[in-house]
């Protein structure tokens, strides 16, 4: 359905039917700002089971439209949870109801699919040209994981570029997470909001909480270095490539985009930098993308009306 959390969802499903952590008819609960329902709604659908999303109300409305559409239920939670919020109600529903939960954010499922496809795919058109710089945001970290290995296995002269928001710098910021529960243990989930973490308008990227497959890839080393976008220069990059260039994307691309057109100016002339859109702007219609779009028309598109006799609207 667009956006490369297909990828992700078909990844987790796949594992979980070859694993038997998925029975047929099952039941499959999800926290996510939207992308990943969608991608699993869809799945579910064509696979014959039920899908229950858990998300702040913080995100896109139209992203739940589309969920349910696809025949999920959409469980919204306080936007003041944020992540940690959604996730923990969705891992309290999974136990409650022995839902498969399917973990996005720690499952080892994610990034060894785009380590299996997307990496090679990237190694494959770039076979034989330079490749300087990959440039990569993160929600899950699945693609970052997935695609830093494979370019630092096959192209170990790549740098990898990790951007955030400015507001959010929470791997920046050199903290860890904090994964201590009430009872002293240490799990993968994160049991409150990183300190570095502070709203941002970048739906899809940052949660509230540095994701178990990202703090992996860090402790991997796969970061070369870190560059910080702000909102409002996500939602122009967006607008831009909409405008100039035909692509249709969503505010993470532009944030992504926003960060490889940084590192352009400051890489040594030549250099390759290699920079994924991941979704449309069709899912951020509600937002600050779209805030500037009317649906009257213009002055200037009322004087084009008004060029010629005909069907003029008054």
């Amino acid at each position: 359905l667009g956006s490369v959390k297909d990828r992700l969802a078909k990844a987790i499903i796949e594992d979980a039917e070859r694993t038997g952590q998925l029975k047929p008819g099952g039941t499959v609960i999800e926290a996510t700002s939207g992308n990943t329902g969608i991608a699993l709604a869809m799945l579910c659908a064509q696979r014959g089971y039920t899908y229950i999303c858990t998300m702040s109300d913080s995100f896109s409305t139209e992203r739940r439209k589309v969920m349910r559409m696809l025949g999920a239920k959409v469980i919204t939670t306080p936007s003041s949870g944020g992540g940690t919020g959604m996730v923990l109600k969705a891992r309290e529903l999974a136990e409650k109801h022995g839902w498969f939960y399917a973990n996005q954010h720690q499952n080892p499922a994610n990034p060894a699919y785009h380590m299996q496809t997307t990496g090679p795919e990237i190694l494959a058109d770039f076979a034989g040209r330079r490749l300087d710089y990959f440039v990569t945001g993160y929600g899950t970290g699945g693609t970052f994981q997935g695609v830093g290995r494979t370019i630092r296995q096959g192209r170990p002269e790549c740098k990898i570029i990790l951007s955030e928001p400015t507001t959010a710098p929470v791997v920046t910021s050199g903290e860890k997470q904090d994964r201590t529960d009430a009872h002293g243990n240490i799990s993968d989930f994160p049991t409150k909001a990183h300190p570095a973490w502070s709203p941002h308008p970048i739906q899809g990227w940052s949660p509230n909480f540095i994701p178990k497959v990202v703090e992996d890839a860090v402790d991997l080393k796969l970061v070369d270095e870190t560059v910080l976008v702000d909102g409002p220069e996500a939602v122009s990059t967006a607008i831009d490539l909409s405008r100039k260039e035909g692509i249709f994307c969503g505010i993470s691309a532009g944030a992504t985009v926003a960060a490889a057109l940084d590192v352009c100016r400051r890489a040594p002339e030549g250099s390759t930098v290699l920079a994924m859109v991941p979704d449309t702007a069709e899912r951020y219609l509600s937002t600050a993308l779209f805030a500037e779009i009317d649906v009257e028309m213009s002055e200037e598109e009322i004087e084009i009306a008004r060029s010629t006799p005909s069907a003029i609207l008054e």
